[in-house]
């Protein structure tokens, strides 16, 4: 059976079994809690053993060939250019398309943990390298260490042999071990859906936030189906761009239900392996990467929330400098939510709101109800930038072997 297959029976036994036997009491909703964060721990992991010898290996291959700058390159700017896109449509989505206002709260402001850039960047130097190995949400730090150890070794062929030997080794199996996890994750998103869908029907009941989620699911199908295919057919020549999203279906189904980007990176690994035949040395070194820093999908919910969030406490129209301002602030907050694979965008909106000051701080409130659906959203536009741009990634650096689509997994 079909991967994709398993993890849609998966969520399909999730959403019947909360529409017939939703939680009764609180106890019974902690248990479902409980559950769901034992299945992402579970899905995650792997995610650092495989990331850490995987990235050594693709690290030296790439140099030691001397295709390492080639492939940083391509993998930096499409996800820069990504990020940028998908921030631009969202603006322009927001400002064309008038969204009805969110009727203010009385909610009092609550006490938001400070972001700061200097945190993202210390983790990645911590006292010890080792320490990087030890954080399983913040993945950059692993891979730095990874590809250093890796880079590192194509110094020295005659004496890095037995290292990059076992690191290799290693690596696949540690692959192994994360592949037998994907197939038990497919049983665990039935306690995801379960939860994802009581979100879900609690935001529609309040009828506030139906506008905004049909905008998002409107962009989606968009992203999808349209954009994303037609860049691969003129950039890349791809005559079947649709087959590099039917291998995205998992990894989709998995990060827009769970929010969570970490916990597609796996599914990415394999698909992108095993289904699209991209090599090794890019799938581990471009996929890990797309994971972390390529949040296109929430530059683009950040951009309309904070939008809707201005109109709704004003009816005066958005001054120019703001619309700029509201672009570029999202654009940057996307790459700092490399620590927050989960729920990142509502952080960043918050910081936004706290940013932008003149009575908004607390504007961010109006979303709360809402955060975990509209973060779906920008996790599933995440994981479809994250496939789609690997594969163009591979084409570029001709580090890719089609696949007959029977083969896909």
């Amino acid at each position: 059976m079909k991967l994709w297959l398993k993890y849609l029976i998966g969520i399909g036994v999730g959403l019947v079994l909360a529409l017939i036997l939703p939680p009764s009491s609180v106890q019974s909703q902690a248990t479902l809690d409980f559950i769901v964060d034992l299945v992402i721990r579970v899905g995650r992991y792997t995610l650092v053993p495989v990331l850490f010898f995987s990235v050594a290996v693709s690290a030296f291959k790439l140099r030691d060939e001397k295709q390492l700058y080639r492939t940083a390159g391509w993998t930096l700017g499409v996800i820069v250019a990504s990020s940028l896109g998908l921030m631009i449509i969202g603006l322009i989505s927001a400002l064309i398309i008038k969204l009805p206002r969110i009727p203010i709260t009385t909610e009092k402001i609550s006490e938001v943990v400070p972001f700061t850039w200097r945190t993202l960047v210390t983790k990645i130097f911590p006292h010890s390298g080792f320490e990087a190995l030890i954080d399983g949400v913040y993945l950059f730090p692993c891979f730095v260490f990874a590809f250093l150890a890796g880079a590192g070794s194509a110094s020295d062929l005659n004496a890095s042999k037995s290292a990059v030997g076992l690191f290799d080794s290693l690596s696949k199996v540690f692959y192994i071990v994360m592949s037998f996890f994907t197939e038990i994750l497919a049983i665990g998103m039935i306690a995801v859906m379960f939860r994802w869908t009581l979100e879900f029907i609690a935001t529609m009941k309040t009828g506030v936030f139906n506008s905004l989620i049909l905008m998002l699911f409107v962009l989606l199908l968009l992203v999808a189906f349209v954009i994303y295919p037609l860049i691969l057919r003129f950039f890349c020549h791809e005559l079947h761009p649709f087959k590099v999203l039917y291998a995205g279906v998992c990894p989709f189904i998995t990060a827009f239900f769970s929010g969570d980007t970490n916990l597609a990176l796996a599914l990415h690994l394999r698909h992108g392996k095993e289904s699209l035949g991209i090599k090794r040395r890019v799938n581990a070194f471009a996929f890990p990467l797309f994971s972390i820093f390529g949040r296109g999908g929430a530059a683009l919910v950040q951009t309309i929330s904070f939008v809707l969030i201005l109109r709704s406490y004003s009816s005066l129209g958005i001054p120019v400098t703001d619309v700029f301002w509201i672009g570029g602030i999202s654009f940057l907050l996307s790459f700092a939510l490399a620590g927050i694979p989960c729920g990142g965008p509502f952080i960043a909106v918050t910081a936004m709101c706290l940013i932008y000051g003149r009575n908004f701080e607390s504007g961010y409130l109006l979303l709360k109800n809402a955060a975990p659906v509209i973060c779906a959203f920008a996790a599933g536009i995440d994981a479809l930038t994250a496939i789609f741009g690997s594969y163009i990634v591979a084409v570029k650096t001709k580090t890719v072997h089609h696949q007959e689509l029977r083969k896909y997994i």
